[in-house]
């Protein structure tokens, strides 16, 4: 299996920007597709972004797209999102999740329910 720790939340204001790192330890990185996920408080855990096992395909939410970039280094075994003009609707506990990689790189996965693993998570929080 693989372990998942995210980092890079912070505090920042309306129209900033973060970027978000997830290192991947244990099974190659590279046999996983992986995906960011976000929490606001009071909310169920919502999909943001997915990445295929190659890094060849990325798959947004509608709510980010132009936004946010996700992207993935296998040699580091780490996962980026790139978040650019925050607004406060962004705010959350970013987590990095993780799923056995598909075959089709094109067959993106939103469902928290189909991603096996997830790291502890990172707060982001956008001022206005």
């Amino acid at each position: 299996q693989v372990q998942l720790v995210e980092s890079g939340g912070e505090l920042v204001q309306a129209g900033g920007s973060l970027r978000l790192s997830c290192l991947a330890s244990g099974r190659t990185f590279d046999l996983y597709d992986m995906g960011w996920f976000r929490q606001a408080p009071g909310k169920e855990r919502e999909f943001v972004a997915a990445i295929s096992w190659r890094g060849t395909s990325t798959y947004y939410v509608d709510s980010v797209k132009g936004r946010f970039t996700i992207s993935r280094d296998n040699a580091k075994s780490t996962l980026y999102l790139q978040m650019n003009g925050l607004t406060p609707a962004d705010r959350g506990v970013y987590y990095c999740a993780a799923r056995d990689r598909e075959y089709n790189e094109g067959d993106h996965r939103t469902s928290v329910h189909e991603y096996a693993y997830w790291g502890q998570g990172t707060q982001v929080t956008v001022s206005s």
